[in-house]
């Protein structure tokens, strides 16, 4: 929504003080749908040569994010660190084979059906279910795990970036596209110098279009899209970061309690609940 938002304001504010300053807005609008194939097409084309198909789908998959509001708040987080005191209290409890159910059969758990904000986000539960698994079979000290769930979490990070990067890169090549389509429009008008001026004019007029779009493209919409996916992708990792710490905090004796305050220490301090919030919460639930 605040991309929209954004958007209408670059354009209202570009355009405006164009059009107040005495500007004819009819040179820009003639040009303008000429100008956007030749540039998009050009952009189109160099994306879909420069990437594999699986960063391609992920592109498109991530613009798509871009319009929604974050699935990452306050309310996921409780339910997250929720679910995980009570994963942990039933292994402290009843043994931790008494988890092995909930592992094999997540979506058939109990635990994980009573907060479905996270149960039904697979790339999370299988993350949970996954360590959950080593920690039952006990062959795989604290530090061991930490370092696995590293390696798991800068690949998930690499793999996510790759969109990021493929629009910081289209973002990049945008005002180039733009000169392109400018020199075209410039050898177009060379091709009509016996016109009169006021034709010559606006035909220059026309090129130099081109040049204005793709920089406008580039920095007002490209740029700002690369941005809020990146900020995406780093929401997620947090995600699988405070899973990580309230595991690991378990695994070295801690109770329930405490290793689901680890993990609420890793989050953003704008979605942390604070200490009374989640404790009130868990007792709730």
């Amino acid at each position: 929504m605040f991309v929209i938002v954004g958007w209408v304001i670059v354009i209202g504010c570009v355009f405006g003080v164009f059009i107040a300053h005495g500007g004819n807005i009819g040179v820009v609008l003639h040009a303008l749908p000429f100008e956007l194939i030749t540039i998009g097409g050009a952009t189109a084309g160099a994306f879909v040569a420069n990437n594999q198909m699986k960063v391609i789908k992920a592109t498109m998959k991530g613009l798509g994010s871009c319009f929604k509001g974050s699935k990452y708040s306050k309310a996921r987080y409780m339910d997250l660190l929720a679910l995980m005191y009570d994963i942990l209290q039933k292994a402290r409890k009843e043994g931790l084979m008494a988890i092995e159910g909930d592992v094999e059969n997540p979506h058939e758990s109990a635990i994980f059906k009573k907060y479905p904000s996270v149960g039904h986000d697979h790339h999370v539960v299988e993350f949970i279910t996954d360590y959950l698994r080593m920690m039952v079979s006990g062959n795989l000290n604290a530090h061991e795990i930490e370092s696995l769930m590293d390696s798991e979490i800068d690949t998930h990070h690499h793999e996510a970036h790759s969109a990021v990067a493929a629009l910081q890169r289209v973002a990049g090549g945008l005002p180039a596209f733009g000169i392109v389509a400018a020199v075209l429009g410039v050898v177009n008008t060379m091709g009509s110098v016996g016109q009169p001026p006021a034709v010559l004019g606006g035909m220059i007029g026309s090129a130099l279009v081109g040049t204005f779009l793709g920089i406008l493209l580039a920095y007002a919409f490209a740029e700002p899209l690369a941005g809020i996916l990146e900020q995406k992708v780093e929401e997620g990792g947090k995600e699988l970061q405070c899973i990580k710490t309230t595991l690991l905090a378990s695994m070295q004796g801690y109770n329930p309690s405490t290793a689901i305050e680890f993990g609420r220490k890793v989050l953003y301090s704008t979605e942390r609940p604070n200490f009374t919030e989640l404790e009130t919460f868990v007792k709730k639930k």
